[in-house]
């Protein structure tokens, strides 16, 4: 680890002109969540690593795909530690910062935390960047971690060919109050706080065909930090959660339900979706990520034979830093709307329930 001015100061020496940079997701294969590596793919990749110690300490690791590690400091604190980070969503350097740390203090919330501070992950091609552009997006990244009451106490920076950009996040939550996503129960209902559609809007940025309004629209969503995750683990009635990224709801749902041994139904009609994604997604915009999403679980999903396929469009859609799912009793159902809307989540709204598997057919995810 580095400071972050030592980590900076070479990387822009060499970096050339602002005036001569190119677009940040010219770099960019992929972009956001979207980027993340297909979940078949890594489920294969992750098997083939060796089993690392476990000490008792550890109540959270890499058993369920949660969304970050638990480790017990003592009775009434445990450590929750996390890393994200991605390529270029967005062409605006400051923008892009900001989504990118919004993204990777998620995971701490999604764990019923709370963050105290941070560590940036900065690659850059420096040769085709100018330190000023460089210079924005850890802009954008300190402005967020500043929104989220810590410190960026240092980090790391390599010389690659794609801008990537993240952070490594630290929270502390009390031992009883961690929120796993392998503690849903049968009969919660399901609570999902930001709409879908993220990622059909990345994609028509990319096109060029987002409008202004479309940009705005996509950029309040993608950085507006999940803080209502430590005030939901507070709730005795909140079982579960996480939050929905890279594969998409139905992806981050499955998990759900791999976890905790159970089934789920989505009601198609009750789910939150951004008004101007579902136009793009009629006319047949979308990700690649989100075909391999499908390719990847679709056979652990009961899709209904009459639903339009932009529907399943925006349930594989990749959501770059997305809203938190929230997996409840009915009974508290009405607080953990309150709570997301009293914190600015407008069209939180509760989308299924969770339910017994049905006899030797494992976990699976229905959409009515």
């Amino acid at each position: 680890m580095e400071t972050m001015a030592g980590t900076i100061r070479s990387m822009m020496d060499a970096a050339i002109p602002f005036e001569e940079s190119p677009k940040l997701t010219q770099f960019a294969h992929g972009g956001g969540c979207g980027c993340k590596i297909a979940p078949g793919l890594l489920r294969e990749i992750l098997a083939r690593a060796p089993q690392g110690l476990v000490p008792p300490e550890l109540m959270v690791g890499t058993e369920t795909a949660d969304d970050a590690a638990v480790y017990r400091l003592n009775a009434t604190q445990a450590l929750v530690a996390t890393t994200d980070f991605f390529t270029p969503i967005v062409d605006d350097p400051y923008d892009f910062g900001r989504i990118a740390a919004t993204n990777a203090l998620s995971d701490i919330y999604a764990m019923g935390g709370t963050p105290i501070m941070a560590l940036a992950l900065v690659g850059m091609p420096i040769a085709k960047l100018a330190p000023e552009v460089i210079g924005r997006v850890l802009e954008g990244g300190a402005s967020v971690c500043r929104e989220a009451g810590i410190p960026i106490a240092g980090g790391h920076s390599i010389d690659v060919l794609e801008p990537i950009y993240g952070l490594v996040g630290l929270g502390l939550v009390h031992p009883d109050r961690v929120r796993r996503n392998a503690d849903a129960q049968a009969g919660d209902v399901l609570v999902l706080g930001k709409p879908l559609g993220v990622g059909v809007l990345s994609a028509a940025l990319k096109k060029g065909q987002l409008d202004g309004a479309g940009y705005a629209e996509m950029l309040r969503h993608t950085t507006q930090l999940n803080r209502v995750g430590a005030a939901l683990g507070q709730m005795d009635g909140v079982h579960a959660m996480t939050d929905v990224t890279g594969f998409g709801l139905a992806g981050h749902l499955l998990e759900i339900c791999r976890g905790s041994g159970l089934s789920a139904q989505v009601e198609l009609a009750s789910l939150p979706l951004i008004g101007s994604a579902v136009q793009w997604a009629r006319e047949g915009v979308a990700t690649g990520a989100s075909g391999r999403n499908w390719a990847a679980y679709g056979s652990d999903v009961d899709w209904p034979a009459d639903a339009p396929e932009w529907q399943r469009t925006l349930c594989t859609d990749p959501q770059t830093s997305g809203g938190l799912l929230v997996s409840c009793a009915a009974s508290a159902a009405p607080a953990v709307l309150q709570a997301f809307q009293s914190s600015g989540f407008a069209q939180a709204a509760v989308v299924g329930r969770m339910q017994a598997c049905e006899h030797d057919r494992g976990s699976r995810l229905a959409f009515a």
